[in-house]
């Protein structure tokens, strides 16, 4: 399987997404993967603006926000040749807009909820954040196995990519423990990924981190490695 191991600009308040626009070109930087999910309409047209002057040619997976119009969905299809979409699911973030249109386009993402079958099947697939279900396995067995079961029934359309610390912390959201991080500073953070088999990784993998994207290069090379080494088994 041809996969495309993409860096990101995430909009989460440690991110500085506008910091990382500004490092496109000065990386030379063509192709890119970005998550919407922090940015309401009017930072999203900043965001949108301030992408048009880089010599960005191709995004071909987005994270899109609940509240994204199908104009907006359709604007990244025609001008970036958007491949695939995730949300969360709608009993985490309901989606404004039905978007008939692209829903084979656009796959669920476990995050907190456990998966619903039924509002998959309505969709594309699953997009299958591996380090919140690394996270689930350490931490929450009942929703790790529900993914489990749920993998073998329906199609991975796309990945994100985090890592998993050492050390817990609580999670505000949920007063639950977690390990997994938007922020890299080892890259043997990464080395869970070395735990699943090839087909757990899909043709779209993001990587969901607040590093630079100077940084996220070198991560992408290491998550190449990996990946080879799991393809070889």
């Amino acid at each position: 399987m041809k996969r495309k191991i993409l860096i990101s600009i995430t909009t989460t308040s440690n991110s500085d997404w506008r910091r990382k626009i500004k490092e496109i070109d000065n990386l030379k930087i063509k192709e890119i993967a970005v998550f919407l999910t922090c940015l309401d309409k009017k930072e999203r047209k900043e965001f949108y603006n301030l992408l048009e002057k880089t010599k960005i040619k191709s995004i071909p997976f987005v994270h899109m926000r609940s509240d994204m119009s199908p104009k907006e969905l359709d604007y990244f299809i025609k001008k970036y040749n958007t491949k695939v979409f995730n949300i969360h699911s709608k009993r985490e973030y309901p989606l404004k807009y039905k978007h008939l249109e692209n829903r084979d386009k656009i796959y669920i993402e476990n995050v907190y909820c456990l998966f619903d079958n039924n509002e998959i099947k309505s969709f594309g697939g699953i997009c299958l954040d591996l380090t919140h279900f690394e996270n689930d396995r350490i931490f929450n067995k009942e929703r790790y196995f529900k993914i489990l079961k749920v993998i073998k029934e329906f199609k991975i359309g796309c990945n994100h990519i985090s890592v998993i610390k050492k050390t817990p912390r609580l999670d505000k959201y949920n007063n639950s423990k977690r390990c997994d991080s938007h922020f890299l500073e080892n890259l043997s953070e990464l080395d869970y990924l070395k735990k699943y088999p090839a087909n757990y990784f899909s043709p779209f993998v993001a990587i969901e981190l607040e590093n630079t994207l100077k940084e996220q290069l070198e991560i992408k090379k290491y998550i190449e490695k990996i990946l080879v080494n799991i393809d070889k088994k």
